[in-house]
């Protein structure tokens, strides 16, 4: 039997996740599988994969294939390069502990990159929160100048339409006696 390690399409349209699983090759693709080995959402950023590691490279030391996409998220999670350096371990290359040193830094150097990333993006997000906010208020000062300007405005009319009617009277009041 073929097995195959492939996505199984999940959520709803326009927004889809997927599990990873080993499957026989002959299986639908949605159908039965043998084993779930973890989720990959390409709707977050940087996209979120949970994978079970050891049962992974259990599966690719046992000969499944995986499918081309499958095989770019388990090389970016470091399935083939241990397989690689298990190899190397195999044929007296180097030691365990030696393979499990350049595994473990290169893992802190994805980590690394993948957190600059994150930064990044936020950084950027507040940049653009910070610009829209300022924007907001800038807006919102200009505004409150010119209702302060119009206020200022209908009370100096106000005050001059009372005092041109005060000079009113007090003509009248001379001529009325």
């Amino acid at each position: 039997m073929a097995t195959k390690i492939r996505l199984q399409r999940h959520g709803r349209k326009g927004y889809a996740y997927y599990h990873i699983v080993v499957a026989d090759s002959r299986a639908p693709r949605d159908g039965k599988f043998i084993e779930k080995l973890g989720t990959y959402n390409p709707n977050t950023d940087p996209a979120t994969v949970d994978l079970n590691f050891e049962k992974a490279l259990q599966w690719v030391l046992n000969g499944a294939e995986p499918t081309d996409t499958a095989r770019t998220i388990l090389s970016g999670e470091g399935i083939f390069l241990k397989k690689h350096l298990l190899g190397g371990v195999k044929k007296g290359a180097f030691s365990e502990a030696v393979a499990d040193q350049k595994f473990d830094a290169w893992k802190k150097e994805k980590d690394a990159k993948v957190e600059a990333k994150k930064a990044s993006l936020k950084g950027a997000a507040d940049t653009v929160k910070k610009a829209k906010l300022s924007a907001e208020q800038a807006f919102n000062k200009a505004k409150a100048e010119a209702v302060a300007k119009k206020k200022a405005e209908a009370i100096a009319a106000a005050e001059a339409a009372n005092a041109s009617e005060a000079e009113q009277t007090e003509a009248e009041a001379p001529a009325a006696e």
